[in-house]
């Protein structure tokens, strides 16, 4: 259903990105990516780190690194057609089709957490 290809959407030395390898139809579930958790008081290592980039939230007092397909979709806040939810029961961020994707599409979803949030990120912020 999916695979990690080339993304014109990253950049830097590692340009990968999660496509789809057939039509996925809105609603779909994509991917259930199982998480490795850490309290938020030792995220000051993973910031040390290019892992820091690649982290999600998980509850108040938790941060996530997502393991399989998870921390390899991209952003886009304009135009995302898939978003997670996190399954605190599964310890897994479930991918869903927010809209039909078809094959060979990008699978892009909203950092932000908020599929329709517009809130810059941290690589989005204007060069000073």
């Amino acid at each position: 259903m999916i695979k990690v290809m080339h993304s014109a959407r990253s950049k830097g030395e590692f340009t990968r990105g999660v496509f789809a390898t057939r039509d996925i139809a809105k609603g779909e579930l994509i991917h259930e990516a199982p998480v490795v958790p850490y309290e938020n008081e030792e995220h000051e290592h993973i910031e040390k780190t290019i892992l820091a980039d690649y982290v999600f939230e998980y509850g108040a007092n938790h941060t996530a690194i997502l393991l399989g397909y998870g921390s390899l979709f991209n952003h886009s806040s304009s135009e995302p057609n898939a978003v997670y939810e996190i399954n605190f029961d599964n310890h897994t961020f479930d991918f869903y089709a927010y809209t039909d994707i078809k094959e060979g599409e990008e699978i892009l979803i909203n950092y932000n957490g908020e599929v329709d949030c517009k809130d810059l990120l941290w690589f989005e912020q204007p060069e000073e």
